[in-house]
């Protein structure tokens, strides 16, 4: 059985939730941003209190539309910042969204069980060494540096078996890790290096792995992010990613129904409710 950072994933567990802190300030959704301590020690409160069962940290916004690199050493203070105060605050187990070895290396000497490696461990070539001297639980996202095409979701089942090999090579016990598909990272064009081109409509591309979730899991759990993306925006025709709330529940309510297993979210109280329900109605 799965279990990220002792808690138990897939299969008859219920869906967990993850929700999201972001400690920089260049995100995509202002909301979710916290970078004061106050903000950030009330925001993870409230992400308890509200049902999360993770919390994944992240010092440098990811979006493939944002140029928003920063140096390692502004991502890992910000991170170091959050950590603290989570570990201060609250119980919930906590993940990192990095995809550097050395960030990875300094919050995984402070206790963090798990990293959110939206490169699937091939961004940084070192990352590969920092998980096999720690093996903490691991988030493997599809991600590929080149320009892909075909069918969608055989290359993203593809680029997901690759991340596994790395992992598997770094001692990574298979109970530990969940695979993410990717939502919002295979794109046509963008300004940083985290995400994967693609020739091909990147809606469809999307709307097509949320539909086909069950093909995808390759017997590992799914976690999916979709919270305020920007297909939802592309689909109900809204730039502003703070009038995307409900279109955020349908397509989590929908990728639970699909088999999603965890759900990474902004907004922990609603996404609860939905997925209560969606679980009660997918069985």
């Amino acid at each position: 059985m799965t279990r990220i950072a002792n808690v138990g994933v897939g299969g008859k567990n219920p869906v967990r939730i993850m929700g999201i802190l972001n400690t920089s300030p260049e995100s995509f959704y202002k909301k979710s941003i916290s970078t004061t301590k106050n903000d950030i020690k009330n925001s993870i409160k409230q992400m308890e209190d509200d049902g999360a069962d993770f919390i994944d940290i992240g010092g440098m916004s990811t979006a493939p539309y944002l140029s928003t690199i920063v140096s390692e050493k502004v991502e890992t203070r910000r991170i170091l910042d959050a950590i603290k105060i989570a570990q201060n605050n609250s119980n919930l187990p906590i993940s990192i969204d990095t995809c550097r070895s050395n960030v990875a290396r300094t919050v995984l000497e402070y206790g963090v069980e798990i990293i959110n490696d939206i490169s699937g461990l091939k961004f940084d070539k070192k990352m590969k060494d920092v998980i096999s001297e720690f093996t903490p639980s691991l988030i493997l996202c599809a991600y590929s540096s080149k320009t892909i095409s075909g069918n969608d979701i055989v290359l993203t089942k593809k680029l997901l078996r690759e991340s596994l090999n790395i992992a598997k090579k770094s001692h990574t016990s298979s109970e530990k890790i969940v695979l993410d598909p990717a939502i919002g990272f295979f794109r046509k064009t963008g300004q940083g290096p985290f995400f994967t081109k693609i020739k091909s409509d990147w809606v469809k591309r999307d709307l097509s792995i949320i539909k086909n979730l069950k093909l995808i899991k390759q017997k590992y759990p799914i976690l999916i992010s979709v919270s305020n993306k920007s297909f939802l925006g592309n689909l109900l025709g809204k730039k502003n990613t703070t009038d995307r709330l409900f279109g955020s529940i349908a397509a989590e309510t929908i990728s639970v129904i699909n088999g999603a297993d965890i759900i990474r979210t902004h907004n922990v109280s609603a996404t609860k409710d939905a997925i209560t329900i969606a679980s009660k109605l997918s069985k």
